[in-house]
């Protein structure tokens, strides 16, 4: 099918698009203990209907037994074509302080042409674009897809990977597919179309430390005895050399020969204070995709409003790990849980629970899918294709080449540099929301063809 179409049907079907992303947006779907379960699943609900509305009648919850409910449909295509998986997520990151939001993170708002609020980027604009894409497809006359279509929608990308094997392994006759298209990436920069070539593992460890069954009176029984949180804290330290660089021995790195990333990039997307320097060695690309990195996630101690004249008697932190592509990452979570251990000042008990580790994966940037992908994106966006890496981490990917050896996997998205994905003020600009929707669909014309 021709560009100027497929361009055309999805700029006059845009006003419907918003309207579905907001409607998703609307819906709380964080994912995380002590948040309304209610939340996810009117989102799944929610998610099944838009697909209804684009033609996969078949779409249907599919339920995870103690999680949450992911989406699948299937649309057939003609006998013996290729068959690609539509991947994206409904479930979305907690809103952290909604007053720090220029409007309510659930309550979405268009501004300068973005919609802002929480899950539009990430990954709420994955669905949309589906949708948006197969109605194109259908055009006037409701013919089939091109190809087969699966659409899978997963509901605990952000919080879980404990149902995963469950989803793919567990529904791999539903999902097995010669391409994924993992709508969960994004641009480097508003209107410039990028490709995903990697993601790194990821995992978290809770590390506590013990030191007293109470707390005791800091005056009485101040300086022999350790507090948690100093201990604590020293155990964090020594995750980090005085560069910067993660003390952790062992762990895999390479040197990144893809698209660069400069500097200056870096800190105008990052929004760091200019004074601050930059940790570690090697390019910034080689620091954000090839190397592991660690960060304290969360701290849990006495808070401000509960200072008292005592020693802290225990302390919790969580650790996350991001793994360079291609580490074995049970190997790297334990030297990590090791590290941790071995760190404990003063005798101090410490106890580390580490949570589902996720590997990291490289694109095969040599695949037929890849070729097509790049060929329909720059079709859409009317410029050259950016390949480009990514340190965020998709645990579904490496699962699914592990299930699926001969699967082809492309990584892209509608987010950019201005998205501020897990932060405050998400966003996702409307424009590029368009064109990977008429990307999507010249792909799937492509693969048919």
């Amino acid at each position: 099918m021709e560009p100027d179409p497929i361009r055309a049907r999805i700029h006059d079907d845009m006003p419907r698009v918003v309207d579905e992303l907001a409607s998703l947006v609307a819906i709380p779907s964080i994912g995380y203990a002590g948040y309304d379960p209610a939340n996810v699943r009117a989102s799944a609900e929610r998610t099944r209907d838009l697909l209804r509305d684009a033609g996969v009648a078949s779409a249907e919850l599919l339920e995870i037994a103690g999680g949450h409910p992911a989406v699948f449909g299937q649309l057939d295509g003609p006998p013996g074509a290729p068959t690609v998986l539509l991947y994206a997520h409904h479930d979305v990151q907690p809103a952290a302080d909604p007053t720090s939001w220029t409007t309510p993170p659930f309550e979405p708002a268009i501004r300068d042409g973005r919609m802002y609020g929480r899950g539009s980027a990430d990954d709420k604009s994955g669905i949309a674009i589906h949708a948006a894409a197969l109605r194109a497809l259908r055009g006037s006359g409701g013919e089939g897809p091109p190809c087969t279509v699966k659409i899978v929608v997963e509901g605990e990308e952000e919080c879980s990977t404990e149902h995963l094997p469950e989803l793919v392994r567990g529904h791999g006759d539903l999902l097995r597919a010669d391409v994924a298209v993992i709508a969960d990436g994004g641009n480097y920069r508003t209107g410039i179309p990028t490709i995903g070539t990697s993601v790194r593992g990821a995992t978290a460890l809770l590390v506590r430390v013990d030191v007293l069954p109470i707390a005791q009176h800091s005056g009485t029984f101040g300086g022999p005895l350790p507090d948690a949180v100093i201990a604590l804290s020293r155990i964090l330290a020594s995750l980090h050399d005085d560069r910067g660089e993660v003390a952790v021995p062992g762990l895999h790195a390479f040197t990144w020969t893809g698209e660069q990333i400069s500097e200056e990039d870096f800190r105008e997307e990052s929004h760091v204070y200019p004074e601050v320097q930059l940790l570690g060695s090697g390019t910034i690309a080689d620091r954000t995709l090839a190397k592991a990195s660690i960060n304290v996630l969360a701290f849990e101690a006495p808070r401000l409003d509960e200072v008292a004249n005592q020693i802290v008697p225990t302390a919790s932190a969580v650790v996350g790990l991001r793994m360079a592509p291609g580490e074995d990452y049970v190997r790297a979570t334990d030297a990590v849980a090791e590290h941790l251990r071995a760190a404990a000042p003063w005798g101090v008990r410490v106890t580390v629970e580490a949570g589902d580790p996720g590997a990291g994966y490289l694109v095969d940037q040599s695949t037929r899918a890849y070729a097509a992908a790049s060929d329909a994106l720059a079709a859409a966006f009317g410029t050259d294709v950016l390949a480009m890496g990514s340190g965020g981490s998709i645990p579904l990917v490496p699962m699914l080449v592990e299930t699926f050896p001969e699967i082809q996997v492309l990584i892209w998205g509608a987010g950019d540099h201005r998205s501020n994905w897990h932060s405050v003020d998400e966003s996702v600009d409307l424009a590029d929301l368009e064109r990977m929707a008429v990307a999507e669909a010249l792909f799937l014309s492509a693969v048919g063809a």
